[in-house]
């Protein structure tokens, strides 16, 4: 499949260039103006000027070279992150730090940016060293220098170190149905939130249900089936939790790694909790304020097949979310997939995961793909407009879910890693609720939320989710 097809000619991506040129212009006149307006006013413009020029000159011989398909070389970027650092090391000067905490706390973002553990690791190492040489020559060396030093110093020695590329530009600006592995529903708000389903059936122009009674986060397991996967070995107890999702309990105990904590804690405050996205409870204390846990629908054809499945989960005490995602089912080359997308203010990130089974009937749902490429992790930005996608993929990243019996009782696995290292696992026990007769319910128009039954039956409602009983709460 040729994703590049409907790439954008020079001529189409003039407009960004100039744009991106006069971007890049402004972060260099700052970054000049802070490291040379330690000798003066004069000086402090005449960097400006200087700095203005070379960055911008810099991004746009970057940019005219970049073929469709790739991103800007890995030489622009290092530029560019340095020029980003430098005011940002002058407000650290301003605010009283001196040249060694400087490098240290810039390395420490950079290796922070780079998520990889090694490169956490290697962050500080490197911006001690700038910002002890610093220190050593003396106080002529202004912070703001020390801090783009540092940034560009750690990444140069990343590069050399650590070859393989963290993401890659898969498709620029090519239509949805090219990418058949992305879920290219975005959000269109700066916070996701528990409503967001509700919030695309005004966009969709669908029947929304709040939810929904005795549904799966997959229509049918039979949509999955290929060369590697027979839907018909699947233990009829792990087929039911995948297809009447809602008819079953959910007890969590999260086991998150030492090493991604702190970095966790740094992510969930500043991105997590304002987007109202993948919010995941620390410990098992967290899990005592209560989960909610529900399927909201959409329909949005006559025949009343289910278009849009969203599971979404939040914090019973106060409804803060903790993850809203899109299951959705696709078939390519004989084979099915699950791909589930997580939206993001004007993008999506897509975990697109192949099936598995194991022993005695269980079901694995991995991103590791053996046989096919489909299986990843996609950042993707949807044009609002044209709905054109920018993707990246995301290499470091991977998951496995895996549900099975064990002694009688169906329980759960949902393993996370970065670059190979693990960093979490949530452990389910899934138990059937216990069974009530089921009231009709009432459909509601298209375009709208659709009536809720008067009292809900065993299938119905949202998913009861409890932190496990036994082990320690950490």
């Amino acid at each position: 499949m040729t994703l590049d097809s409907s790439a954008p000619t020079a001529r189409d991506r003039s407009p960004g260039l100039a744009q991106s040129a006069v971007f890049a212009g402004v972060i260099g006149a700052l970054a000049g103006a802070a490291v040379s307006g330690h000798w003066g006013i004069l000086a402090g413009v005449l960097g400006a000027i200087g700095g203005g020029a070379v960055i911008g000159v810099a991004d746009a011989v970057a940019r005219a070279r970049q073929r469709p398909g790739e991103i800007p070389a890995l030489w622009s970027r290092i530029v560019m992150s340095g020029a980003l650092a430098i005011p940002l090391g002058w407000v650290a000067g301003r605010l009283g730090a001196g040249q060694l905490v400087v490098g240290i706390a810039a390395g420490l973002v950079a290796g922070l940016l780079g998520v990889r553990p090694y490169k956490v690791a290697l962050g500080p190492v490197v911006g001690a060293a700038i910002g002890g040489a610093a220190v050593a020559i003396g106080s002529g060396v202004p912070v703001s220098a020390v801090a783009g030093a540092a940034v560009v110093a750690f990444r140069l020695v990343s590069a050399l170190l650590f070859r393989d590329p963290q993401v890659s530009l898969l498709a620029d600006r090519v239509p949805a149905a090219d990418l058949p592995f992305v879920v290219p529903l975005q959000a269109r708000t700066r916070y996701v939130g528990t409503g967001y389903v509700r919030d695309l059936a005004q966009v969709l122009g669908g029947t929304y249900l709040a939810a929904a009674p005795d549904v799966g986060i997959v229509a049918s397991l039979d949509e999955l089936a290929g060369p590697e996967f027979d839907p018909a070995r699947v233990d009829p107890l792990v087929r039911e939790f995948y297809e009447h999702t809602t008819r079953f309990t959910l007890d969590i105990v999260p086991k998150w790694r030492m090493w991604v904590r702190p970095g966790y804690l740094l992510y969930r405050r500043l991105l997590a909790r304002p987007l109202g996205q993948a919010n995941l409870p620390m410990n098992q204390r967290e899990t005592l304020r209560g989960i909610s846990s529900r399927i909201d629908t959409i329909t949005t054809s006559v025949d009343g097949v289910v278009g849009v499945r969203g599971w979404i989960r939040s914090f019973t005490d106060n409804d803060e979310p903790i993850y809203v995602g899109i299951y959705t089912t696709y078939r390519h080359g004989g084979r099915g997939y699950v791909s589930v997308g997580f939206p993001l203010p004007q993008a999506s990130f897509t975990a697109t995961l192949e099936p598995r089974l194991r022993d005695g009937g269980g079901l694995v749902l991995r991103s590791r793909g053996e046989s096919t490429t489909h299986p990843g992790h996609y950042l993707t930005h949807v044009d609002e407009d044209s709905g054109g996608l920018i993707t990246l993929a995301v290499h470091g990243f991977a998951e496995q879910l895996d549900v099975y019996l064990r002694d009688g009782e169906l329980r759960a696995e949902h393993a996370f890693s970065v670059f190979g290292l693990p960093f979490l696992v949530l452990h389910y026990q899934l138990r059937r609720k216990p069974v009530a007769a089921e009231p009709p319910v009432r459909g509601g128009a298209v375009g709208t939320v659709a009536a809720e039954p008067e009292s809900l039956p065993m299938e119905a409602g949202p998913i009861e989710v409890r932190p496990m009983e036994a082990g320690p709460i950490e």
